[in-house]
């Protein structure tokens, strides 16, 4: 049991059935997608290691089960039905369809990856599976026949997955009048989903602010590197505060990139491109440019549909994500955020996490997280980011 965090153990089970059950609301700003409800879960019910290639692909190959199952077993709603369950006034059926097909295929393949090593007498192994539908239908036979001893875990992840899945088909729903990360709209634009298998990149909006140089010192501890989105205006007034050689110092053996002027929505702002570049310009004349990445990541994530010719003109990637730790709602502490995303990358396989330096929660839960995970996935050096693949 004790691979995973433990702190706060009782108050993170109350919250996360609290959450699962719709008692109480997170925090969300006017212009943030944010959901209402954040799936979250105490993971200690699994009580396996993680910290082994072998380890790492069992607990993926169980939580994949739990995941497609639920998401096989998507009740049929009506419009209506829909609106009321993901608390939205209007939907875009076609992109939450294609967010289904996408999930769909992105959990086969997953659990294809999980499954190389299988050994018989494994209960997460149903393979071979030859689509979708046939690994949900196999999934919901191995659960039923789990016993009592995984009765604990199983309720855990499936409260995760139901609501974790809402979380992701309201994006859908909303996009693209509210565009996120849920999708990408050219070849200019990446989430994370593209990456290799168990690979997995770090990264932090906002800064710089007050978290900052805690943040940069616990990865340094960890022999960590992560990409740092930050905004224009909070570099600059750090830049007239300290000076450029500190700002040297914060950001070495780090990587840096833009997140904007301010964060304000370039999808709602007339004047998004000079945001982007005059962030750039000012990145280049405050840090050294082994520090800067060619990357835009757009505050909430959104930006206007149009905007690819501009970015390929620049040279610049949009850089978007797929494991939001949510760590700027307000119900969540580290612990939560800390197994909400170890469940995500044991489902995800790969990927890039948000997180946010202006906030202190990712510096207190990271280290949890790498301790659970050893050397069953790789952090490649932040510079990394920015290939494409």
């Amino acid at each position: 049991m004790a691979h995973w965090p433990a702190r706060g153990a009782a108050r993170r089970i109350r919250l996360a059935v609290a959450l699962a059950s719709g008692l109480i609301g997170a925090s969300a700003t006017v212009q943030a997608a944010g959901p209402a409800d954040v799936a979250t879960l105490d993971l200690r019910t699994w009580g396996e290691p993680l910290d082994t290639s072998a380890g790492f692909d069992r607990a993926s190959r169980a939580a994949l089960l739990v995941y497609a199952s639920t998401l096989h077993g998507l009740p049929q709603r009506d419009e209506a039905q829909l609106l009321t369950h993901l608390r939205i006034k209007r939907l875009n059926h076609a992109s939450l369809a294609q967010w289904q097909d996408g999930e769909r295929a992105r959990v086969w393949r997953n659990y294809q990856l999980a499954s190389a090593d299988c050994r018989a007498g494994d209960w997460s192994c149903v393979g071979p599976v030859g689509d979708f539908a046939l690994l949900g239908e196999a999934a919901q036979r191995a659960l039923a026949g789990l016993g009592e001893e995984l009765a604990a875990w199983r309720g855990q992840l499936t409260a995760f997955s139901q609501a974790y899945l809402t979380e992701q088909m309201r994006l859908a729903a909303l996009f693209p009048t509210v565009s996120s990360e849920i999708a990408t709209f050219g070849s200019h634009e990446w989430s994370g989903d593209e990456r290799d298998d168990r690979q997995f990149f770090l990264t932090f909006d906002d800064g710089p602010g007050a978290h900052t140089e805690a943040t940069r010192a616990m990865l340094a501890q960890h022999g960590k590197t992560a990409t740092f989105f930050v905004l224009g205006e909070n570099l600059q007034a750090r830049l007239r505060a300290q000076g450029a050689e500190a700002l040297t110092r914060l950001y070495a053996g780090q990587c840096v990139a833009s997140h904007g002027w301010e964060h304000r929505s370039h999808a709602r702002w007339d004047d998004w491109q000079a945001s982007v570049l005059t962030t750039r310009s000012l990145l280049h004349s405050a840090l050294p440019q082994s520090t800067i990445l060619p990357l835009f990541r757009p505050p909430y994530g959104q930006r206007t549909a149009d905007s690819g010719a501009f970015f390929a003109a620049q040279g610049i990637q949009v850089a978007l994500w797929n494991l939001d730790s949510q760590d700027w709602q307000r119900a969540l502490g580290a612990d939560a955020i800390g197994t909400r995303m170890l469940a995500l990358m044991l489902i995800k396989r790969r990927g890039v996490l948000l997180f946010h330096d202006v906030h202190g929660k990712a510096r207190d839960a990271l280290p949890g997280v790498f301790a659970a995970l050893g050397e069953a996935v790789s952090w490649p050096d932040c510079r990394e980011l920015a290939v494409r693949h």
